[in-house]
């Protein structure tokens, strides 16, 4: 009997089969429940993460000008976020032919994808591939705190599938596109399509081509490297890829493939996304205070400006080659603006490039500064607060309070004429004391730089026009003492002046500091008979991203003057131009002839220079002077260098502002007065005179007209040419005019000025000198003492050891602002003297 085989038993009936298996299978349990768990717990972290982030983006805030153009942003991300329809279809295929071929067939992450990736990688030896959706790119970007890039581990890898699958079971495949055109970088500080269309094709994303398209997609890859602006065939390189994959996608028609990728990138010129300037810092001051920082650089809102874009920029530009000019001047000698501008952008590269240098100091060249109001509002048209702001962001239109010499005048005779005096009333255009002014020293007599001109004459009796049409500064106090300090200061702060004005008669002539917002918001009383808008703004509204309007400036009018008051100034302002101080603006500048006024402001010392002009629908008003006040240069009239810039900035607004007749109003009468009296004119008011050519002795007419109110009008007849009165007589107001004997002041017996410093030396109370980096309100003054009591008068040049009493005491002269005085037949004459040494 033969043996039978052994029986063996199939392999997965053996004992140590069953045994692995039943370990393996326990194992997968044990793992399947594990990763069940684990699975929940993502899946939880994930569903807790506030999806309406998704939608609720940063947005900047963006500023427009009056007339709709893009003045600049407000931003930490650059972003104008647009809806879905407001986006090319050519960005979301190109977008998904760059970023996600897959993006259709995947839940919001690509298996296939990241396998693909993991061998093409291994085949290269290093990462060539990435294998995020367009969904994991916007779970990173919208959740950078929860989802930083920087964090490469697993779990953060985890998280972020677990995210993208929740966005993609909460939002549709369109909206997720939508979401994801709306968040990314597209480089150059472009945050969303929308802001990257308008920068860098200046269209929006809705009207791209798909050529534009195409290089937006591209840029997703590396948007700083590939940048059109610093690497043009690069851009193209990416931009005919993309293309590449949407034909290969069947996206593009291959007619559409070969016209695009023919054609050249076209992009806009490069131009700052900051954008900074006085204007908008002065803007987002505003809107940050109203509304807190966060809301002002995220919340998107849309910032509507008064501001004049055209008028800003001609404006600036006026202020800047106008000041070139000034600084080539041979008297000149002070920084320039070119050498500082030199070194401000070898500081900027060393800056750029992380070398270590010395701090650049703050400009100390000649500045400006220039505002341009809407008289029936008091919005802001143009604000130039210096020649640049990158050198220095100090608005010296809004902080800067300096003297403003006779530019302040107009409000002196419009008090005058509020209380009674017109602008016939007679005033004495003579020497005068100047220990009653003290400018320039406390003795000897009122220099008279008002008149703009070196060759001044005292002209003796004139009328108030002519006082204020040649800018008379002895006149102009006297008419001033006679008025009263206690009515002329009031007039001055009720037309918009806040800046304080010190009790003394100085302040006639402007010693007193002021802003140049301050003076162009009261000089729009002239032409706006007697009313003034309360205050200048900047912002017309402001909307949230909704359109609901959340701001809307609601300006108001102030009665400053009577309307008939204010008509007599315009007149004689009016003069000023066509004959007075300013009549360059006419003959020289090309300044057409049409209703408008305006007043030169020279400071003693030629330190700053002022003028201040309108017509009937803008004001504008012009300064220049040095941060730390010095003598701009001997001789320095601000009818050479601040009312070039104006009839420069005036000329364009012609266009847009057309100046209109400022009307005559009521009350107003013309009446001949007798030009030797001030009282009314008589037949018998005539002179001899003789014919200086044939020696003959001729009667003359003595009379002139002039407008008036019943009130300021004289109620008799000249007592002059009637007899009865003497020929030094003065129209007299009972109880108002100051002393004659204070006027009539023994002139040989006071001694000259000769100054050798600035004459006021003392604290800087008003910050005019340190430039600041942001423009901001003044401090109250309250409590604080008024500069000219904090400061150190400068005492006359020595006497050589002489005193008083051993001193030669020389008739006195009117001091005169230029080394080489003219001695004129009108004035005394004295003996020679050193030249003066400001």
């Amino acid at each position: 009997m033969w043996d039978l085989p052994r029986y063996k038993p199939p392999f997965y009936r053996r004992t140590w089969f069953l045994s692995v298996f039943t370990l393996l299978a326990a194992l997968i349990v044990v793992g399947g429940i594990f990763v069940a768990i684990e699975r929940d717990q993502w899946q939880k972290r994930a569903a807790a993460f506030d999806y309406k982030k998704l939608e609720d983006m940063e947005s900047a805030s963006i500023i427009f000008d009056r007339n709709g153009q893009v003045l600049g942003r407000i931003f930490i991300q650059n972003r104008d976020q647009v809806a879905a329809d407001q986006l090319s279809p050519w960005l979301y295929k190109s977008v998904v032919a760059a970023e996600d071929i897959r993006y259709y067939q995947h839940n919001g992450v690509d298996y296939y994808g990241i396998v693909r990736a993991a061998v093409r990688n291994y085949q290269a030896g290093r990462t060539r591939q990435g294998a995020s959706t367009l969904t994991q790119q916007l779970a990173r970007n919208s959740f950078p705190i929860e989802l930083p890039s920087e964090d490469r581990s697993y779990k953060r890898k985890l998280l972020e599938i677990f995210v993208a699958q929740e966005i993609e079971r909460r939002f549709s495949k369109p909206k997720i596109l939508e979401l994801y055109l709306n968040r990314v970088f597209f480089g150059d500080g472009f945050y969303g399509a929308e802001s990257a269309a308008r920068g860098y094709f200046g269209k929006h994303a809705k009207d791209v081509n798909l050529s534009e398209a195409a290089m937006l997609a591209g840029l997703l890859k590396s948007p700083n490297r590939l940048s059109p602006w610093r690497n043009h065939k690069a851009c193209m390189e990416q931009r005919n890829f993309v293309l590449g994959r949407m034909l290969e996608l069947q996206q593009i028609s291959r007619e559409e493939y070969d016209a695009t990728i023919s054609q050249d990138l076209v992009v806009k010129n490069r131009r700052s996304i900051h954008q900074e300037s006085y204007p908008m810092d002065l803007v987002a001051q505003q809107v940050i205070g109203q509304f807190g920082r966060d809301a002002a650089i995220s919340d998107g809102y849309r910032i509507y400006t008064t501001i004049d874009g055209d008028l800003q920029r001609k404006a600036e530009k006026a202020l800047k080659e106008q000041l070139d000019v000034v600084e080539r001047h041979e008297g000149y000698d002070h920084q320039r603006f070119g050498k500082y501008d030199i070194d401000f952008r070898a500081h900027q590269r060393m800056a750029s490039n992380e070398v270590e240098g010395n701090t650049l100091p703050p400009p100390a060249y000649l500045q400006g500064s220039i505002v341009v109001l809407d008289n029936a509002t008091g919005g802001i048209l143009t604000l130039v607060g210096g020649r640049d702001f990158g050198h220095s962001s100090y608005n010296r239109a809004l902080a800067a309070r300096r003297p403003a010499g006779t530019a302040f005048k107009p409000f002196v005779y419009a008090a005058a004429f509020e209380r009674g005096f017109g602008p016939g009333t007679i005033v004495q255009d003579t020497v005068i004391d100047n220990r009653q002014v003290m400018i320039g020293g406390v003795t000897g007599i009122l220099g008279e730089w008002g008149p703009e001109r070196v060759d001044n004459k005292y002209e003796g009796s004139i009328s108030a026009r002519e006082a204020l049409v040649k800018s008379k500064n002895a006149a102009t106090v006297r008419l001033g003492m006679m008025t009263g300090l206690d009515h002329v200061i009031p007039l001055a702060k009720a037309a918009g002046i806040e800046s304080p004005l010190r009790p003394f008669p100085a302040t006639f002539l402007g010693s007193s500091e002021v802003t140049l917002m301050e003076m162009t918001l009261a000089n729009t009383a002239f032409p706006d008979g007697g009313t003034r808008p309360d205050k200048a703004f900047i912002i017309q509204k402001i909307e949230d991203q909704a359109g609901n309007v959340v701001f809307e400036a609601k300006p108001s009018k102030v009665r400053v003057m009577k309307d008939t008051t204010a008509y007599e100034i315009h007149t004689c302002l009016s003069d000023v131009l066509e004959r007075g101080t300013a009549d360059k603006a006419y003959t020289e500048l090309g300044l057409k002839k049409f209703p408008l006024g305006g007043k030169t402001g020279t400071a003693y010392n030629f330190t700053d220079a002022w003028f201040l002009g309108y017509s009937s629908a803008v004001t504008c008003g012009v300064w220049a002077g040095f941060d730390k006040p010095s003598t701009i240069y001997r001789g320095a009239f601000s009818n050479e260098i601040a009312l070039p810039i104006w009839a420069e900035v005036m000329k364009s607004t012609f266009a847009n502002y057309r100046p209109k007749e400022i009307p005559q109003p009521k009350g107003i009468i013309k009446v001949e007065l007798c030009s030797v009296s001030g009282q009314l004119a008589t037949d018998k008011c005539f002179e001899t005179v003789e014919n200086k050519e044939t020696g003959e002795k001729v009667q003359k007419r003595t009379t002139f007209f002039e407008i008036s109110t019943e009130d300021q009008a004289p109620k008799v007849g000249c007592e002059v040419h009637n007899g009865g009165a003497n020929r030094s007589f003065v129209k007299v107001i009972p109880g108002e005019e100051w002393p004659r004997a204070a006027l009539a002041v023994d002139v040989s017996a006071v001694p000259i000025v000769a100054m050798k410093q600035p004459t006021v030396i003392g604290v800087d109370p008003y910050n005019s000198i340190q430039s600041v980096n942001n423009a901001k309100a003044m401090s109250s003054l309250e409590g604080q003492t008024a500069p000219v009591n904090s400061s150190a008068i400068v005492t006359p040049a020595p006497d050589n050891g002489t005193g008083p009493e051993q001193m030669e005491v020389r008739r006195a002269e009117p001091v005169q602002p230029m080394r080489e005085q003219t001695v004129l037949d009108t004035t005394i004459k004295p003996p020679p003297l050193p030249p003066l040494d400001f």
